[in-house]
């Protein structure tokens, strides 16, 4: 049987899109807080504020965007939050002080948000339904390649030419994902949209079916938070600061030569078939970081938990948009992403407690033990209905 086509112009282009999006969000995340610091005497609490307060307006603007998707379509929320993003980026070229800066940051955070749930929503629509994970798994290789690359184009471009260049970078991106997203065509969705009531209602914000799988990602992800920032500090501490330079790039390499093989077994198999061993293998990485002494033992570590946590995250997406109707994709995706930035962004702030306590490598065995009860939520959550899931996949395509 002749595979449907998965390279089609629009997947390449929302691709695209929500790379340069994620290329531009990582690239000021690295340098905000020591931009403010320097331009406007921010203190430190300050200026790692300037930085993080991105993400809290990235999850306001996943929690309202999940639903305008449903009410008004995905293209247009993408418009909306694209074009509002490179109208804000406009005021990085402008001394305008450090309190509007913390707004600024927050209100691109919410456009972010709003933009790349609605690109995850649109690559959901133009995949075929017999390779989602497949094409999930690409689609989610543009995140990978933003959190690898962008730190390091803005940490070099910020030694080469100063701050005025990452704005300036930042801005093409803007541009380019505005240009793009005006050209990405929609498929349109044949199922009714659901009468909301007016008040109150959790499945107006959340997508009730994708919420299990999303617990599962919050808790995996809020265990690689603890790498994401203290893998510096780490490095430090027991001396392997230049293998930890190479930490996140060994990671991303990992990821990209293995996503070509994990998405279409997840789409034969079922998400067990990658879920199951994902989990395993960040486990068993998170335990060799923490026991790391040699530069190599490090990378080893990096190489593993790319392998088991940088193919879960993907394979959640995919279930999360696998188990809801096509009419909620984007409360599905806005779910999903709720999940996974809540989880990157509360687990700095209590692992920033455990750290004087445990030490670096406590921390880590720590988490070692909080992945394997991460493996455990995904069976409760979904890992126990996943064969149930793909034998009526598998009778609906045969359809």
């Amino acid at each position: 049987m002749t595979k449907e086509k998965l390279w089609t112009k629009d997947f390449v282009f929302v691709s695209i899109v929500n790379f340069v999006l994620m290329l531009s969000m990582y690239l000021l995340l690295v340098t905000m807080a020591t931009y403010s610091m320097e331009t406007y005497g921010a203190s430190v609490s300050l200026g790692g504020l300037v930085a993080s307060i991105f993400v809290i307006g990235s999850l306001i603007g996943r929690l309202f965007s999940g639903k305008k998707i449903q009410e008004t379509g995905s293209k247009k929320i993408l418009i909306i939050g694209s074009s509002l993003f490179l109208f804000l980026t406009f005021f990085y070229f402008f001394p305008i002080g450090i309190y509007p800066l913390i707004i600024l940051r927050l209100l691109q955070g919410i456009c972010l948000g709003m933009a790349t749930t609605a690109t995850g929503t649109i690559v959901a629509q133009v995949i075929p339904p017999t390779r989602n994970g497949e094409g999930i798994g690409y689609f989610s290789m543009s995140v990978v390649l933003a959190t690898a690359i962008g730190p390091l184009i803005g940490v070099a471009l910020v030694a080469s030419s100063g701050y005025s260049s990452i704005f300036v970078f930042s801005l093409v991106m803007a541009v380019i994902s505005f240009l793009l997203g005006l050209m990405v065509k929609v498929p349109m969705v044949q199922e009714p949209v659901e009468t909301e009531s007016k008040g109150f209602k959790l499945s107006n914000f959340f997508e009730l079916n994708a919420l299990p799988v999303s617990i599962a990602m919050f808790v995996a992800a809020f265990a690689y938070s603890g790498i994401l920032s203290f893998i510096t500090g780490y490095a430090a501490d027991i001396d392997l600061v230049e293998a930890g330079s190479f930490y996140f790039l060994v990671y991303a390499v990992i990821i990209l030569l293995t996503r070509p093989i994990t998405g279409p077994l997840m789409d034969r198999m079922g998400g067990n078939s990658v879920a199951y061993p994902g989990l395993l293998l960040f486990a068993i990485g998170m335990l060799v970081l923490s026991q790391a002494t040699t530069g190599w033992a490090l990378l080893l570590a990096a190489a593993i938990i790319g392998l088991g946590y940088g193919n879960f995250q993907s394979t959640a997406q995919a279930l999360a948009i696998k188990v809801t109707p096509k009419h909620r994709m984007g409360l599905a995706n806005s779910t999903y992403f709720i999940g996974l930035d809540l989880g990157l962004g509360v687990g700095p702030f209590v692992l920033g407690y455990l750290v004087p306590i445990s030490g670096y490598r406590g921390m880590y065995v720590t988490l070692t033990g909080l992945v394997i009860v991460g493996l455990m939520v995904y069976y409760f959550a979904h890992g126990r209905k996943d064969k149930g899931l793909l034998q009526a996949h598998t009778a609906a395509a045969r359809e």
